[in-house]
């Protein structure tokens, strides 16, 4: 149940709240990269881009193996289904209150043109 996990959750959500962390998992979607062409494309030093990788880690969403001095990541996606299954709790809620509006509103009937009592002619 994703109530068990919500400080995975919680973690997950920070990991995904930064645009350059998303890009990484982006990237990482094709296949496994090294820690150094996951920082190339931002133009960021190998220690910032460590960082990000270690928050993705320890939000689950990153495996990273070590071969000789290179550092191998790969996306792990397991946490990205339990945040989908929270995020599907809301949808289904609005889309509830959205068919319930659209009821209401069928049922009501068109909208009838504003009348013109009142108003002068020119």
């Amino acid at each position: 149940m994703v109530e068990l996990y919500s400080s995975q959750l919680d973690q997950v959500f920070h990991a995904l709240a930064d645009p350059t962390r998303r890009a990484m998992l982006a990237d990482l979607r094709d296949g496994e990269r090294s820690v150094g062409e996951l920082a190339a494309p931002h133009r960021i030093s190998l220690a910032a881009a460590s960082k990000h990788i270690k928050t993705l880690e320890r939000a689950g969403l990153l495996r990273r193996t070590v071969i000789g001095r290179t550092h191998r990541c790969a996306i792990d996606p397991a946490p990205l289904a339990e945040a989908d299954a929270w995020l599907n709790r809301y949808s289904a809620f609005w889309t509830e209150r959205l068919d319930a509006l659209e009821t209401l509103l069928q049922a009501d009937g068109p909208p009838s043109p504003p009348s013109d009592s009142g108003k002068t002619p020119r």
